[in-house]
């Protein structure tokens, strides 16, 4: 079967046929302008990274590159069955929901001595050795355990078969954010996030390109960020972006889909309308990202260096700053390994 599309040309082409979910315009230009007020301040630089991610090792260490592994690779479905039944961790006195509790309980994993960065003991750790490590402070426990073990095990022997560390195994790709991403969507299963769209096949590669984003993150902060090709790749399309897209008026939903998503009604992966919201995000980033650059050149007479990825490392934390005022807007709800 031909290879799929790359996830940039994967959301333009689901963009110019989407029936369900559209960019618009107007909400380009004014996150382009919105973003444009913040070139300046940290919030668009790599270093943003570090912010969002108060509970990784510190990045002078390799150390610091195995755990962005281990959490890219179980980072997907955090949201609750219900919203008041969500997974809690409690780390050094702050207790942390969604995706942070995964962050929490691996740092606390290090500190209760357990190896869970060392692909040697991942890679074979029993389904209750994980339940342990990812156990909850309250009666709900983290969903999809089975799923995570399968796919930590298995990301931990291919890290074994090359090398031994995911700074070996990501080395074979050179500095190149693209070659990169190649890389791990071959070597590893469960980072081959691929869908079926009007008969095209379509990659999004939201974890894939976390990895490498997170990578490069910890690289900058050690002063060795010189990766090339990091305009490459695109935001990473999950269901907290996709909601502050549209609270923020870049995005609009058909009617139909708006109910659908209020009714609760869960959305298979691969199914038409999760690829638009997702195609459409991706595709509605690079509009904003393009304008962003434009107002950079024309205005400040500069080459612009924020990329797809930056644009989401400030578009996630965003969302989760204004939940309460996006409440009314419904996130869409898929169960699956790949956001």
């Amino acid at each position: 079967m031909e290879p799929p599309l790359y996830p940039r040309e994967s959301g333009q082409f689901v963009a110019e046929r989407s029936l369900d979910v559209f960019v618009e315009e107007e909400g380009v230009q004014k996150v382009a302008e919105m973003l444009y007020t913040l070139r300046h301040s940290d919030d668009l630089t790599a270093s943003g990274w570090k912010k969002a991610n108060p509970l990784a090792p510190a990045p002078t260490s390799d150390q610091a590159l195995n755990w962005v592994f281990v959490v890219d690779t179980m980072n997907f479905s955090f949201w609750p069955e219900k919203e008041t039944q969500q997974c809690e961790v409690t780390f050094n006195g702050i207790t942390y929901t969604g995706y942070m509790t995964l962050c929490a309980a691996i740092t606390r994993a290090m500190e209760e001595g357990i190896p869970i960065t060392d692909p040697k003991y991942f890679s074979q750790m029993s389904v209750e050795e994980l339940r342990l490590v990812l156990r909850s402070d309250n009666e709900t426990p983290m969903p999809m355990l089975q799923e995570r073990h399968q796919v930590l095990t298995e990301g931990g022997r291919v890290l074994l078969e090359h090398g031994g560390s995911f700074r070996s195994f990501i080395s074979q790709a050179g500095n190149d954010a693209r070659k990169m991403v190649e890389l791990i969507v071959e070597k590893i299963p469960s980072y081959r996030d691929e869908a079926i769209y009007e008969g095209k096949k379509i990659s999004l590669y939201k974890r894939a390109q976390i990895l490498v984003a997170d990578f490069w993150g910890v690289m900058e902060a050690r002063g060795e960020g010189d990766i090339i090709n990091m305009d490459w790749l695109t935001m990473f399309a999950d269901y907290r972006v996709p909601q502050a897209l549209v609270y923020l008026g870049v995005l609009r939903y058909s009617d139909t889909l708006m109910q659908t998503l209020r009714n609760g009604e869960l959305l298979s992966s691969g199914d038409r309308r999760e690829v638009e919201i997702r195609g459409c995000s991706i595709w509605s980033v690079e509009l904003i990202k393009d304008r962003l650059c434009k107002l950079v050149k024309e205005r400040d007479r500069q080459t612009c260096d924020i990329n797809s990825a930056i644009i989401d490392f400030y578009l996630w934390p965003y969302a989760k700053q204004h939940h309460k005022e996006m409440a009314h807007i419904p996130i869409h709800h898929t169960r699956c390994i790949y956001y």
